[in-house]
């Protein structure tokens, strides 16, 4: 497995200090959330600070991706918003082509992406019209830049779960680009099925994963140990996915090496219980 984080949870640090840190600790990947600390899309010096961080992980051996969850990164007052189907989407649209210029510029190969919550009063019919139009322009620029886009299913938000994205995945014409960012505990927190099956249903669009702890239909994004999931037959799953596996903590940020050194460690014994068929390793119980 291809360990990662996600640079959100690590909001305290300057980028190229977490990404030390990250390498330090035996992380083979970072997931960069583009936000106001983290290669701010806004600022006029991206393209030179991309620059440098393309060449930092490089030397530090570390792969990339791109997300574009940043809570209040479009709009100070109102979070994740604009969205792909709100009235003013083309804020959200100009973003996430920065973010694929970006993620091209670092080498990153996949862009994460999300829906947004369904606007009051709109039937759910002509909201996936609008984000399947939207998603249908990105990839159009996704096809000239030479990046996929990873669509995340997320508690509460239109597209919520692996039916949500099957439905709009067949709106786009099932395009080779746009693939699943598959969030482990949002599976856990949303999805009828076992958890396992959940996993084995979306390998085939996956493109990134994150991960993290979660409780039945609760979405809290918990640490390793302090949540309802077994991860040793998770990982066992996703055998074959050739990606990064993320760990997605964004309100850890307080204690965020901690927290990084014990979930890699975490991570390690339910891959190495996963791949020796001894039950119950990653699961919270065993938590060291």
């Amino acid at each position: 497995m291809k360990w990662a984080y996600c640079t959100n949870g690590f909001a305290g640090h300057r980028l190229p200090e977490a990404l030390a840190v990250l390498a330090e600790l035996g992380y083979t990947g970072a997931a960069i959330t583009l936000d106001h600390g983290h290669l701010d899309p806004h600022s006029p010096g991206l393209a030179a600070e991309v620059s440098r961080i393309a060449g930092l992980l490089e030397r530090l051996g570390l792969d990339a991706v791109v997300e574009t969850g940043g809570r209040y990164t479009l709009d100070p007052r109102r979070d994740h918003h604009p969205t792909l189907i709100s009235d003013d989407a083309e804020r959200r649209v100009d973003f996430l082509i920065t973010a694929m210029r970006v993620a091209a510029d670092l080498g990153a190969p996949v862009v994460h992406l999300w829906s947004g919550a369904r606007p009051d009063g709109m039937p759910e019919a002509e909201a996936y019209t609008r984000l399947a139009g939207q998603c249908a322009r990105l990839l159009d620029q996704a096809d000239q830049l030479g990046v996929t886009l990873g669509f995340e299913t997320e508690p509460g938000m239109l597209v919520a779960d692996l039916d949500g994205f099957e439905r709009l995945r067949a709106m786009l014409g099932g395009h080779p680009r746009f693939g699943l960012t598959l969030d482990i505990g949002h599976c856990y927190c949303v999805e009828r099925a076992d958890l396992e099956s959940c996993v084995r249903r979306a390998l085939p669009y996956t493109v990134h994963v994150q991960i993290e702890d979660m409780r039945r239909g609760v979405h809290e994004h918990l640490e390793f140990g302090e949540g309802e999931i077994d991860f040793a037959p998770v990982l066992a799953a996703l055998h074959g996915y050739p990606g990064l596996v993320a760990v997605e903590l964004s309100g850890h940020s307080h204690a965020a090496p901690q927290v990084a050194r014990r979930s890699i460690d975490f991570l390690r014994r339910a891959h190495d219980g996963a791949g020796t068929g001894v039950a119950g390793t990653g699961h919270p119980a065993d938590r060291g």
